[in-house]
């Protein structure tokens, strides 16, 4: 195999795998300085836009009847949907036995508990009085009163809760012998703080078979877990009967969507921690490619999907729904509509070609491009429905305020404030599984070369034992 195909470069030392990732941790490029202030700046602008809304009310963010979801519950579908890709690339390819995953799961495994931490303050922000979040929470109260299971905003509770607690988990399950790799090599506060995390980890073998099944029991129990909370979010439209939202196809067209823009996040956030940690040996451009061609092949499925619902609404007899699909296309909407699927079906298009996905600045635009794509969609999914729907005395297009933006806007900055601790902190790339992927590579080689060495031997000399004892020479 040549260099410009491996997914790494197999001539490393184990030791120089942990400088590399420690001392990244300890002296990022001035990009990622940068990138804090920024994420800190945005972030004032939602704390602003949250506090006036608090003590003016939510009159100041435009919401009212029947535009009352507006770009906060957009946005909540939009993170939670970012959350898929960790699920993605560490349970599906860890028990797919992909290998090119593992210098780059880590920092997708945080990505989702990060997102999910992010979508779940959208529904509280939304509820105005914040306090009355409890509502949605499943306890018994001296009053006798549950809250409606038959509601799926207590779904979404259930299912939100359940997966960023797993998901949690697994990120720290994952990171223990990491840790004390850290451990070891750490002082100060840091040694204290990963001797504590680390949980007495020695590396000895019973701990690494009790550390295999239990990382592969979790494996198996979030891939399930992450496609039922997209379902279940999917149902806060699907279960209504407004048009637009009351179709079959919405629990694996939001799946779709969710892998789709999780993966397309893991793109962006390669090529920044690929800049600001010199991880060129580890985030190399054939893992690169190979995330490329997955989010490719995503991304047609969910075109596809999408063909489907406009087919099955223009062949179908909900003459509402066809009406909405119309003006969707052709009305007030129509320009992020077309740009949303431009950016979601068309865009995809360039990674078909082998010199864009190897191009570092190319696909860190591209990716950001899809991500917009996918952000629209969600927008165009709330906002068309609400402005026009079966009765035509509430037709209402409602654009939303500076509030609603600010605070969408700051999300990010949160999202990315936390990660960019994260990856000061934790290890963003996984030392002991890039050492198995070099030993695992190494051993195949030398296997290969002893297979080469015993045909030649047997070649020269007839007899199996004769060959036997040539390749021992």
């Amino acid at each position: 195999m040549s260099d410009q195909h491996k997914d790494i470069n197999e001539d490393i030392r184990w030791a120089k795998i942990n400088e590399d990732v420690l001392r990244s941790m300890e002296n990022p490029r001035m990009g990622y300085w940068v990138s804090v202030v920024v994420c800190l700046a945005l972030l004032s602008l939602a704390v602003i836009a949250e506090v006036y809304q608090y003590n003016t009310g939510m009159g100041v963010a435009n919401l009212n009847w029947p535009q009352m979801w507006g770009l906060y519950i957009a946005t909540f579908i939009f993170w939670i949907g970012m959350s898929h890709s960790g699920t993605l690339l560490s349970a599906i390819l860890h028990i797919t036995h992909a290998d090119w995953r593992k210098p780059i799961y880590r920092f997708a495994e945080a990505m989702t508990t990060f997102t999910l931490m992010t979508a779940g303050l959208f529904p509280i922000i939304h509820l105005g009085r914040l306090w009355n979040m409890y509502w949605v929470l499943p306890y018994y109260s001296d009053r006798g009163i549950w809250p409606n299971f038959r509601s799926p905003l207590v779904w979404d509770a259930f299912a939100i809760g359940t997966y960023l607690t797993s998901s949690a988990l697994f990120l720290y399950i994952g990171s223990i012998p990491d840790l004390a790799i850290c451990r070891d090599n750490a002082r100060g506060w840091r040694k204290k703080l990963y001797t504590a995390l680390s949980l007495g980890w020695r590396g000895d073998d019973r701990q690494w078979r009790h550390f295999r099944k239990a990382y592969l029991i979790m494996a198996c129990f979030l891939i399930p877990l992450a496609v039922s909370v997209h379902s279940i979010v999917s149902s806060d439209f699907a279960m209504s009967i407004m048009p637009g939202w009351h179709v079959t196809t919405f629990p694996p067209y939001f799946v779709a969507g969710a892998l789709y823009s999780g993966c397309a996040g893991i793109i962006t956030l390669f090529v920044l921690l690929r800049y600001y940690f010199r991880f060129e040996d580890y985030m190399t451009l054939p893992i690169l490619d190979k995330t490329c061609k997955l989010t490719f092949a995503i991304a047609m499925v969910w075109t596809y999907l999408n063909l489907v619902e406009f087919s099955s609404v223009w062949y179908g007899h909900d003459m509402v729904a066809k009406e909405l699909l119309i003006d969707k296309f052709t009305g007030t909407y129509s320009p992020y509509f077309w740009a949303m699927l431009f950016l979601g079906s068309v865009v995809p298009f360039t990674m078909a070609f082998e010199k864009i996905r190897r191009s570092i600045s190319a696909m860190f635009v591209i990716s950001i491009l899809l991500n917009i794509g996918m952000w629209l969609d969600r927008w165009m999914i709330v906002g068309p429905t609400l402005s026009a729907s079966y009765e035509p005395f509430a037709f209402s297009v409602s654009w939303p305020s500076w509030v609603q933006w600010f605070i969408v806007i700051g999300s990010f900055g949160w999202f990315g404030l936390l990660f960019l601790v994260f990856v000061k902190v934790i290890p963003s790339v996984s030392m002991y599984e890039v050492k198995e992927m070099i030993f695992h590579r190494r051993h195949i080689a030398h296997k290969d070369i002893a297979s080469v060495m015993h045909r030649r031997a047997g070649d020269a000399k007839p007899s199996g034992e004769a060959g036997l004892e040539g390749v021992k020479s």
